[in-house]
């Protein structure tokens, strides 16, 4: 493994069959807050769509979901 310091973040470059990086993965992942994992995932989709050139397909999707969900409200325990 090797670390190095790149705008302000520690990276770390393991060999493929070094068995620490699954554990500093494991350990990494358990650490940050879910929204921080969310945000993270949402980033990784961006990169993919941008990357692979999906955005028409993710277009189509994001309209389709408009079709299939409704927003109501929450109704109080009382009622």
């Amino acid at each position: 493994m090797e670390d190095l310091i790149s705008y302000g973040k520690k990276i770390k470059i393991y060999n493929i069959n070094d068995p620490a990086q699954y554990e500093d993965e494991i350990e990494y992942w358990s650490k940050i807050s879910p929204e921080e994992k969310l945000s993270i995932t949402q980033d990784l989709r961006e990169q993919y769509i941008k990357l692979f050139n999906k955005q028409e397909l993710y277009d189509e999707s994001r309209k389709a979901l408009r079709t299939h969900y409704k927003i109501v409200p929450l109704r109080s325990k009382q009622q």
